[in-house]
């Protein structure tokens, strides 16, 4: 399957379980995976026939830099859902969000979620 790539998208939340989370926010970067035929835009050089990434990008700030949630699984299938919702031809993503800089004890690069869904016929 084709595939378009949206890597370090980077933002700043509110999203956690601790309060100070909610209070001071912090820094969250998503990875994005979008399954769908790109063959007829690769043949056509037409926007129309691909999924415009300018518009997941905006679409995907707006969850990560809106409504705050508790868990970042919250924050990840709000945005897999909103991607299948608005975009008939993705057949399947894949949600990577990361949160850097969590506030637990310990050495580590990051903590993550990552999730996969795909569009389910009636």
């Amino acid at each position: 399957m084709d595939k378009i790539l949206l890597n370090g998208l980077a933002f700043y939340g509110y999203h956690g379980a601790i309060k100070a989370e909610n209070e001071l926010g912090q820094r969250f970067i998503v990875d994005l995976e979008l399954e769908t035929d790109l063959r007829k835009a690769g043949e056509t050089d037409d926007l129309a026939y691909t999924i415009h990434y300018g518009e997941v990008y905006q679409m995907t700030k707006e969850v990560v830099e809106g409504q705050a949630y508790a868990l970042i699984e919250t924050v990840a299938e709000t945005i897999a859902s909103k991607l299948l919702d608005n975009y008939p031809q993705l057949l399947a993503c894949r949600v990577k969000l990361i949160k850097p800089d969590p506030p637990i004890h310990g050495h580590y690069q990051s903590v993550a979620v990552e999730i996969y869904r795909e569009r389910v016929s009636a």
